[in-house]
């Protein structure tokens, strides 16, 4: 349910920009992605080339990797359904996935990706239809899907109860952020990818160690 408010959000911030209707429905059935489908309206509206705009887009859903690799043995069998699965792999869907039991997850990631999708193009579509009216009534509608995102980060802790993965988001931010502002999310990425390679290698070491 919290696809509804993001998604009208990004309908309304679409139309201020003056994105055409039928591209922003486009986006959120053929892109898909909220936050890349948000760093996309700015783009648009300053008449960026198709290529850096691909560019900046990949950048951005550079994180979905990580996704998708823990996320493999859970996929349905059918190759098409697999490939929408991946497609569909968003942030929300993912800690959606990982809250769940281990066993109902091959069961259920086909139907709770439709489902999100479902959501977030309808929620796009009345986003849509409010226009420009709701940003004039509630500033900084971008903001939602941030509160999103906390609140998803919040719920899979408390089911998860694992601190490693917020202890390498900060380092990887604040880190980041002494080196740059334009590139901000990517280099937060890198840095957040060598963490985990390195401590993947240390627990491999220390587990070959203990077996000697």
């Amino acid at each position: 349910m919290g696809y509804l408010p993001a998604g009208i959000a990004f309908g309304v911030l679409a139309q201020v920009a003056g994105v055409p209707i039928w591209a922003t429905i486009m986006l959120s059935i053929i892109l898909y992605a909220g936050a890349a489908q948000y760093a996309c309206l700015p783009m648009l509206s300053a008449g960026l080339p198709i290529g850096s705009i691909a560019t900046n887009i990949a950048a951005i859903n550079l994180r979905h990797i990580f996704y998708g690799v823990p996320m493999l043995k859970y996929l349905p069998t059918n190759r098409l359904a697999k490939a929408y699965c991946l497609f569909a792999l968003t942030d929300e869907t993912f800690s959606v996935m990982t809250s769940l039991p281990a066993e109902s997850r091959h069961a259920l990631i086909l139907p709770i990706s439709l489902f999100n999708q479902s959501w977030w193009v309808l929620a796009s579509i009345v986003g849509v239809l409010i226009g420009s009216a709701l940003d004039d009534l509630v500033p900084h509608l971008d903001f939602a899907l941030v509160c999103l995102f906390v609140i998803l980060a919040y719920e899979q802790f408390q089911t998860i109860k694992r601190y490693f993965p917020i202890g390498i988001a900060v380092i990887g931010l604040v880190v980041a952020s002494l080196f740059t502002s334009n590139w901000l999310l990517l280099v937060a990425i890198m840095i957040c990818m060598l963490l985990i390679l390195a401590r993947g290698y240390w627990l491999n070491k220390t587990l070959g160690e203990a077996n000697d």
